[in-house]
């Protein structure tokens, strides 16, 4: 019915209203944004010196190790901002090649979840694709400035080791699900 679906409509934007509201780094986080420059050495400083990492890698780059943004003025250069260091580093050409490779991956893990022995297997293998694929677009897009700063790693690349122990323990089952597909077949 459409009036349980406007009703569904107005309590999540009071929802999301309320837990702005309720912690301050959430609406700073939000201004910043809106508007990037806004506050750009303090909450903004991030983002900034991000797209400024980005945009001076050009098409092909600055050379691999040759960034000068992670030495001196952007946050968490092996962490949450690893993306804007390759972009410095590699230029466009690296950044899509980035995507790309994560973009095969879900495909393959797609192709794996369709091929799945079972349900159960196919729906962790969609799981674990969704996740990983997820991640990968929320870390680029909030580096990029297309979503607010989350502080999610890059899957794979991003320093970490929980993240990373995880991440290896989804493609491992990923792969022995793979394999169950050959033997079967």
């Amino acid at each position: 019915k459409l009036s349980h679906m406007l009703a569904m409509v107005i309590a999540g934007i009071s929802v999301f209203i309320v837990l702005i509201k309720s912690e301050p780094y959430r609406i700073n986080r939000l201004l910043v944004f809106l508007d990037p420059s806004h506050d750009q050495q303090g909450i903004g400083y991030q983002i900034n010196q991000a797209l400024l990492a980005i945009g001076s890698g050009g098409i092909f780059g600055l050379g691999l190790g040759h960034s000068l943004q992670k030495f001196n003025y952007l946050p968490e250069p092996v962490g949450d901002s690893i993306f804007a260091i390759i972009g410095e580093e590699l230029g466009l050409v690296g950044t899509i090649s980035l995507v790309f490779l994560f973009l095969i991956l879900a495909i393959r893990g797609l192709r794996i979840a369709k091929n799945a022995p079972d349900q159960f297997a196919s729906l962790i293998a969609i799981g674990i694709v969704s996740w990983i694929t997820l991640q990968a677009f929320v870390n680029i897009a909030a580096i990029t400035g297309l979503i607010p700063l989350t502080g999610i790693p890059l899957p794979f690349i991003s320093y970490g080791g929980t993240s990373i122990i995880f991440l290896l323990m989804g493609a491992g089952i990923l792969i022995n699900i793979s394999k169950q597909v050959k033997i079967i077949k």
